[in-house]
C-alpha cells in the first residue's frame, strides 16, 4: 500500500507549565453572573453545560456579523451565530479578562523591580485532534478578541510551519508520521515561543502551504509584538523526554478542543470527500491523485488513513494531553459545543 500523509494541513483553504497570574476576583465577578455548577469530586475542572456557559456573557452582544463568521469558517465547519454568541463570546470575554490581568500583573511586577514596562504577548495554545475544528475555533476567537472593546492586536500562528520539510521527512521515513511529535522541528519551535515570551521583535514564523503540503521556502509570517498570539497545533500540550523545556511552558492559557473519536473519524471522512471535489482537483495539489477516486473508494481510503495514522496519533499523543488544558471545549454532533470544562481558579 502506498504511504499516506495525514491530510491535517488541508482542513481549510483560500501540568508543568508556567502559569500567568490570574485576574483579581473583582474582575471575574462581572463574568460570573450565574453561580458555577457544583464541582465534581476529584477533578480540577468546573463543568458548564452549554446553557449555563451561554449565560455568562451577560448583556454583551456579538461584535461579528454573518459575513465575519463566513470568513472564519473551515472547509468542513461553519460557526453559526448561535454558536458564536453562546460559546465563543463568553470564552472571548474570559480570555479578555486573562489578557488584561496578565498585563496589569506584569506592569506591577516590572514597576516593583524598577524595570521599564515591556510588551510581552499573551499566548493562547489551541490543541486537539485532526478534524476537530481547531483552526476554525482559533480564527473565531481571533476575530472576537480583535473586536472586543479593548481591540487587541491578535496574531494566529499554526505549528504546521514548524514541521520538518517533506524532503527531510522522506529521508527519515516519517511521511506517514506527519503530525506526530517526531515530525516537528521542536528546537526551532521552542526557540520561537521563547523569543515570543521574551519580548523580541520582529519575529518570523515559517509559512506552510496546504496546497503543496510542505514548508514554503523563504516565506515567513512576521510578528511585531502583538497583544495576543494564538498558537494552534496538534500536540502543543505534550511533554516528552527529549527536552527539558516544552512548548506548553510558554502558554498563558491552553484550550483543548475535544470530541469522541467516532465523530472525529466521521468528520475526517466528510472533509476528505469535500477536498476530493475541490482542492484535490488542482493539479498542483500534493493530493491530486485522490481527485479521481469514486465515492466509495474515497470513503474507504479516508477511513484507512484515519485508522492507520490520525487515530493512532490521537490516542498516543493528542488525547493524553487533554487534561493539561485550562479549558476544554467538548463537541458533539455537527461540531456543536455541548459542554465546557474550566480549570478552577
Amino acid at each position: 500500500m502506498a504511504s499516506h500523509p495525514t491530510l491535517d494541513g488541508l482542513k481549510r483553504f483560500g501540568n508543568g507549565r508556567m502559569r500567568v497570574a490570574r485576574p483579581p476576583q473583582c474582575m471575574l465577578a462581572g463574568l460570573m453572573r450565574a453561580p458555577p455548577p457544583a464541582a465534581a469530586t476529584g477533578t480540577p475542572f468546573d463543568t458548564f453545560e452549554r446553557a449555563e456557559w451561554a449565560r455568562l456573557r451577560g448583556e454583551a452582544t456579538l461584535p461579528l456579523s454573518e459575513h465575519d463568521l463566513a470568513a472564519v469558517r473551515g472547509i468542513d465547519e461553519a460557526v453559526s451565530l448561535e454558536e458564536a454568541v453562546e460559546v465563543y463570546l463568553p470564552l472571548a470575554q474570559l480570555l479578555n479578562l486573562q489578557v488584561r490581568g496578565a498585563k496589569q500583573t506584569g506592569a506591577a511586577a516590572r514597576a516593583f523591580l524598577g524595570r521599564r514596562p515591556e510588551r510581552i504577548p499573551f499566548v493562547i495554545g489551541m490543541a486537539g485532534s485532526v478534524a476537530v475544528g481547531k483552526s476554525t475555533t482559533a480564527r473565531t476567537l481571533r476575530a472576537l478578541l480583535s473586536r472586543l472593546t479593548e481591540r487587541h492586536d491578535v496574531a494566529l500562528i499554526s505549528t504546521d510551519g514548524f514541521l520538518h520539510p517533506n524532503r527531510e521527512l522522506e529521508t527519515r521515513g516519517l511521511m506517514k508520521r506527519k503530525g506526530f511529535p517526531e515530525s516537528y522541528d521542536v528546537r526551532r519551535l521552542l526557540a520561537f515561543v521563547s523569543d515570543l515570551k521574551s519580548g523580541r521583535a520582529p519575529l518570523m514564523a515559517p509559512e506552510y502551504s496546504h496546497l503543496t503540503y510542505d514548508i514554503v521556502p523563504g516565506e515567513f509570517q512576521t510578528l511585531e509584538r502583538p497583544d495576543v498570539v494564538i498558537l494552534e497545533g496538534l500536540t502543543l500540550l505534550q511533554s516528552g523526554i527529549e527536552h527539558q523545556v516544552f512548548v506548553s511552558d510558554f502558554l498563558d492559557f491552553a484550550i483543548y478542543v475535544d470530541a469522541e473519536e467516532r465523530l472525529l473519524r466521521e468528520w475526517y471522512v466528510e472533509r476528505f470527500l469535500k477536498l476530493r471535489d475541490t482542492v484535490f482537483r488542482d493539479p498542483s495539489s500534493y493530493f491530486h491523485r485522490y481527485a479521481a477516486l469514486g465515492a466509495e473508494e474515497a470513503v474507504r481510503e479516508a477511513g484507512q488513513i484515519w485508522d492507520e495514522i490520525n487515530g493512532v496519533n490521537l490516542r498516543q499523543n493528542i488525547a493524553p494531553t487533554r487534561d493539561r488544558a485550562d479549558l476544554i471545549l467538548e463537541k458533539g454532533e455537527g461540531h456543536r459545543v455541548t459542554r465546557i470544562f474550566l480549570r478552577r481558579q
